[in-house]
């Protein structure tokens, strides 16, 4: 039938353009490997940019949105206060964002500055950080600051991260991010599944973006920019449900590079059951739903304008969004209606089953290269490694649905209640510094 012969050509291109489009995700999964066996091999280290200011002498204000975390807060405030960091270089600020607990007063009580903030209709993080630098330009202290570093009320920070982070401040670049682990990496599946995304997206994804000397992207929290961008930015208006990937995207198209400091180490806390994590993923999706309507057209004139490395940061923000997503999700729709004219409903099953086994072992592959490469950083024992080795692909394979329901659904912002609450000295055993020599 001649429809068959035009979809067998249209899924073959289709399939074509989709992998030239995405050849350097593969690459970038073996560039930190390579990278490391040359050093091993005893070849010299890469040069590190000059420095353009003297380490130790930058000012920070510590930015965290606070919903109701009673229970955390109070353990991320002492690892600031715990920093190496001298101690007058830096200041912290909390927005109590309508909160019904005593958020705002132990914040208080272990020295920060507290804003709260009562308001149900603007939610979310983008507005509570929005309103949180409007307070402190009011206070007349945003003069005070060369720089803001941006933290959830969950983190945990390792005691040298403002040291580690100022280093590559100074190296030049106007926003930087750091390294994100996770406190409850082995409590099941999904927490491993969490975890391990991010090890991989800074293991691999920033890492590689940094020796090819690319602008690297930040993942939610651990992340700053000096006061320069701030000002250019004109304040925080970043308010979709993904704040943190409309910064990055933003970045890309007024060509701002962000750097990337693998020894400025930060913790979170992972949702723990499905539902929550259900939840928060949809709003990953749909905020990136958002954020593709707001920027694609911005994105697609970046591809035209400065260096190859400016553009490559808008091309790179254009297959990880709408434009990339939406030619994978026609793609498989007609590789679907392909096989149902071709062979009909039993063809069809076959035609799902051995994508989705492709997915599965690609994901594998994948997430072994991160275990293997992060081994010690990751918590627990080597049957637990292994295990959650073998559900990361599951884990990342429930996108699908929660895709596809995302386009069905009114989202409301739902809070992760959190729950772990340590000191950086009670994190599990093994999450300690790799050997980078």
């Amino acid at each position: 039938m001649q429809i068959i012969k035009t979809l067998q050509h249209i899924v073959l291109a289709l399939g074509a353009l989709l992998g030239l489009l995405y050849f350097y995700q593969p690459l970038y999964l073996v560039l930190p490997l390579l990278d490391r066996l040359r050093r091993r091999r005893g070849k010299k280290e890469r040069p590190l940019p000059p420095l353009t200011a003297r380490p130790g002498t930058r000012r920070y204000a510590v930015l965290v949105a606070a919903r109701n975390e009673q229970a955390v807060l109070p353990y991320l405030l002492k690892s600031i206060q715990a920093q190496d960091y001298p101690k007058d270089l830096y200041s912290v600020f909390v927005i109590a964002d309508n909160c019904t607990d005593r958020t705002a007063d132990i914040a208080r009580e272990h020295g920060a500055t507290v804003f709260e903030r009562h308001d149900t209709v603007h939610v979310g993080k983008g507005y509570a950080i929005s309103a949180l630098l409007a307070n402190i330009r009011a206070a007349g202290r945003l003069d005070d600051f060369d720089a803001f570093l941006v933290f959830d009320a969950d983190n945990l920070l390792k005691g040298d991260y403002i040291t580690q982070i100022d280093r590559t401040f100074c190296q030049g670049y106007p926003c930087v991010c750091g390294y994100r682990n996770s406190k409850n990496f082995m409590t099941n599946w999904i927490t491993a599944g969490y975890g391990m995304w991010y090890l991989h997206d800074c293991a691999h994804l920033n890492a590689s973006r940094l020796m090819l000397g690319v602008t690297c992207a930040c993942t939610g929290t651990g992340f700053g920019f000096d006061r320069d961008l701030l000002e250019k930015t004109d304040g925080w208006h970043f308010f979709t449900l993904v704040e943190d990937i409309e910064f990055d995207t933003w970045c890309a198209i007024h060509q701002i590079r962000m750097g990337y400091c693998p020894d400025a180490v930060v913790y979170d806390e992972q949702p723990v059951t499905f539902r929550q994590s259900w939840n928060q993923r949809t709003r990953w999706v749909q905020g990136g739903l958002q954020v593709s309507f707001k920027y694609t057209f911005q994105l697609l004139r970046g591809l035209c304008h400065g260096t190859i490395r400016q553009r490559w940061a808008c091309f790179e923000c254009l297959t990880l969004t709408l434009c990339g997503y939406g030619m994978c999700a026609v793609l498989g729709t007609l590789a679907c209606v392909l096989t149902l004219l071709a062979g009909g409903e039993h063809n069809l099953l076959l035609g799902l089953g051995v994508p989705l086994a492709g997915m599965y072992m690609g994901l594998l592959a994948m997430g072994g290269l991160t275990v293997l490469q992060e081994w010690p950083r990751i918590p627990g024992t080597t049957r637990q490694k292994l295990r959650y080795t073998f559900t990361f692909p599951v884990y990342m394979i429930t996108y699908l649905p929660i895709a596809v329901s995302s386009l069905f659904r009114r989202f409301r912002w739902q809070t992760v209640t959190h729950t772990v609450a340590m000191g950086v000295e009670q994190l599990p055993a093994g999450q300690e510094e790799p050997d980078r020599k």
